[in-house]
């Protein structure tokens, strides 16, 4: 799976880093092992997309419908959940996944997107640093 994932219990963040050629069931899979986790209700995310060279077959549908998914599975409290896309289309897809996700009723998760690591950890409140637990 091309995304990486770590929970840093301690700083209730979960991080995921994603690479190479990313596709929607790799998204999808994602989405339904890390945040069916009950240990990570309420956490932050941090999602990494500076590695990724290509999305198979993005299209507004399947991006609305992983919102959907995404909201639904929202537990444990208001959250955040930053992006971090250096390139254009990245950056696009991830802003319309946030419209997406924020519309949805019952979402509990603030979506920025931005285009350095750093910015998105400073508006999570997070400094850099090692994780917990790592999968």
């Amino acid at each position: 799976m091309p995304i990486r994932f770590e929970v840093d219990a301690g700083r209730k963040l979960v991080r995921a880093t994603a690479h190479g050629v990313l596709t929607g069931a790799e998204i999808f899979e994602y989405q339904r092992t890390v945040w069916a986790r009950p240990e990570v209700a309420g956490f932050n995310e941090l999602v990494d997309m500076t590695g990724v060279t290509s999305v198979e077959q993005p299209t507004p549908g399947k991006t609305d419908h992983l919102a959907g998914l995404s909201a639904e599975m929202d537990a444990g409290g208001p959250s955040r959940f930053a992006i971090v896309a250096s390139q254009d289309l990245y950056y696009g897809l991830g802003r319309m996944y946030g419209a997406y996700r924020e519309a949805r009723q019952g979402s509990l998760k603030e979506v920025r997107v931005f285009r350095s690591r750093g910015e998105a950890l400073a508006w999570l409140g997070v400094e850099e640093a090692g994780a917990a637990e790592a999968t």
